[in-house]
């Protein structure tokens, strides 16, 4: 069972970043089910590089969105991005010198981006579907 299904509530009305989200959330989901076959500590390293990559890519995807649209939220969010990138690189740093474990890091994902999609995302969705884009 993963340990974060999609549903409507994290949704943000725009395919584009509701797919991107929802790759966040199956990389959360490889880690829960690396860990829970006990493998957590082998494989956390490989999904924070990837979570880092990929969250760089989505975060630079939806602040492009906001420039082009004129998105007035677009600094708290990209302060936001900014620092959630700084705290998966020191969580990973961590992890590597075994400060802290694969728990941890899932639980800090996990939460992070549950809080960031219903609290922060959700705010451009009305207006980019405003302005076109779905």
């Amino acid at each position: 069972m993963p340990i974060i299904t999609w549903n409507d509530s994290y949704s943000v009305k725009v395919k584009e970043m509701d797919d991107q989200h929802k790759k966040l959330i199956d990389l959360i989901n490889q880690l829960h089910d690396a860990m829970k076959v006990g493998k957590g500590k082998e494989v956390v390293g490989n999904v924070l590089n990837v979570m880092t990559d990929y969250t760089r890519r989505h975060f630079a995807s939806e602040e492009n969105l906001m420039r082009i649209h004129g998105y007035s939220g677009y600094e708290e969010q990209k302060k936001a991005h900014d620092h959630m990138v700084t705290q998966v690189v020191d969580m990973k740093t961590k992890f590597e010198n075994g400060s802290v474990h694969s728990q941890q890091v899932i639980s800090f994902l996990k939460d992070w981006l549950i809080r960031h999609i219903q609290g922060m995302d959700q705010k451009y969705g009305s207006y980019f579907n405003s302005k076109g884009v779905e």
